[in-house]
């Protein structure tokens, strides 16, 4: 008896000793795997990346009553989604303000929303009245830098305006660049004497009518004296760009691109799927698939001044077609060129002593409103402008698509499941349990 006593003794002491150690290694290396099928319990490594590049304490000042009608108890809403910060960076302080008991305080801060968030960090504050991953990473972005650069785009030849909302202008474009802290802002070559001087970059798209001589002089100096362009060349006439294309030594194949990928995933015969990304700052750890519709190769002759990379090729199994689209497209060896093709190339030098970055893409329309939220196109737009900027550390947040989680059952399934929960499982727990009964009175 004695024996049997300091075994369980001895096996309860060890199961304890066990239990101990395992809560110690926990504590000290804490673990979380996120099971949801949204990942909606973790932050996208971009925004990790982020946390980790600000040094220091950040401040979120949630302007908020306790109670909200539609979504309930918001303080714990927002402390949780608050907590997913805290997880990477401890040092992110809360606090809450109720607008209704103190009014004075939402008042001198000019709070407009229940809800609303006050955002300060370096001694900078931001308001956010939408509350998600990418508004608030966002934030954390604009206010970590502390000049918001000015990016000036060409206008005055009908060419695409990056704050429009016609189906080719490229607004959708201009707000991710505007939460990314750009400031955007159209430039008449015909009225202005120069590219002004404090334009971190211009944005040259396709015009509708030609180019002033003058006009295209003044392009020509800008990029002479070191000026960064990202300029988007439509497969059709330059009108007046011809020479700003001799100066960066660019080969234009004339003609579109034709991808027999596109036509295999049904979509339009004009697009360009663009998969494969060689290496290079604006493409490191890009994977996403972009649209390039009506794309037009881009080369550079062989032995000029500029260093250069390639950023996007498509079109593995198909070719450069100088015909106009009829019916299926079939490849003429005697007169298109065969693939794979590049269509966006990134273009370096050393201009008084200090590093030029010139961008050209071989489609307008991949930015355009229209096309803008295929795959990953308006992130790779704003790896190409970040690159330019030299801010290659400013990353494009997305917002997760959620996945739909209802079951939709038809009108038999649903028969089915009820008659097996209501019905046959009792049913069955039952007859277990009289057996169960019978077999304990033989």
């Amino acid at each position: 008896m004695n024996r049997l006593f300091l075994k369980n003794a001895a096996f309860a002491l060890l199961l304890l000793v066990a239990a101990v150690a395992l809560a110690e290694l926990a504590a000290r290396y804490p673990a979380r795997w996120d099971l949801t099928q949204n990942a909606a319990n973790s932050l996208e490594p971009g925004s990790v990346e982020v946390l980790r590049q600000l040094p220091g304490e950040i401040e979120l000042a949630v302007y908020a009553a306790w109670q909200d009608a539609k979504l309930g108890d918001m303080h714990r809403l927002i402390r949780d989604f608050v907590a997913l910060y805290q997880r990477y960076k401890p040092d992110i302080k809360l606090t809450f303000i109720d607008p209704v008991k103190q009014p004075e305080e939402a008042r001198k801060v000019n709070i407009r929303a229940n809800g609303e968030m006050l955002v300060s960090y370096g001694g900078r504050t931001e308001h956010l009245t939408t509350l998600n991953e990418q508004t608030l990473t966002g934030a954390l972005l604009r206010l970590a830098h502390r000049e918001s650069q000015l990016l000036m785009y060409l206008d005055g030849h009908g060419e695409r305006s990056l704050e429009g909302v016609a189906n080719h202008d490229l607004g959708e474009f201009g707000k991710r660049l505007q939460q990314n802290g750009y400031r955007l802002n159209p430039l008449n070559l015909a009225l202005a004497q120069d590219v002004p001087a404090n334009a971190a970059m211009l944005v040259v798209t396709h015009p509708q009518i030609d180019l002033l001589p003058g006009e295209t002089d003044k392009l020509l100096r800008y990029v002479a004296g070191g000026g960064k362009l990202l300029w988007l060349v439509d497969a059709e006439p330059l009108r007046g760009l011809e020479p700003l294309a001799e100066k960066l030594g660019l080969l234009l194949t004339p003609g579109t691109v034709v991808d027999p990928a596109a036509e295999e995933m049904r979509a339009p015969a004009n697009w360009a799927l663009g998969a494969g990304y060689p290496p290079h700052p604006v493409t490191r750890n890009f994977s996403l698939i972009t649209i390039f519709p009506s794309a037009r190769a881009i080369g550079l002759e062989e032995g000029g001044e500029w260093e250069y990379a390639r950023l996007v090729d498509v079109a593995p199994r198909g070719w450069v077609s100088s015909r106009a689209a009829q019916g299926k497209p079939v490849f003429d060896k005697n007169r298109d060129v065969p693939g794979p093709t590049t269509i966006a190339l990134a273009l370096q030098r050393e201009v008084n002593d200090r590093e030029q970055r010139i961008v050209v893409a071989g489609s307008g329309a991949f930015l355009a409103n229209a096309y803008s939220g295929n795959g990953g196109n308006l992130d790779l737009g704003t790896n190409m402008v970040n690159w330019l900027c030299g801010e290659e550390k400013l990353i494009s947040i997305q917002p997760r698509a959620v996945k739909d989680g209802a079951i939709t059952l038809s009108k038999t399934g649903l028969a089915v499941v009820s008659i097996g929960f209501l019905v046959a499982l009792p049913m069955l727990m039952v007859l277990v349990g009289g057996w169960l009964w019978w077999r304990r009175r033989q």
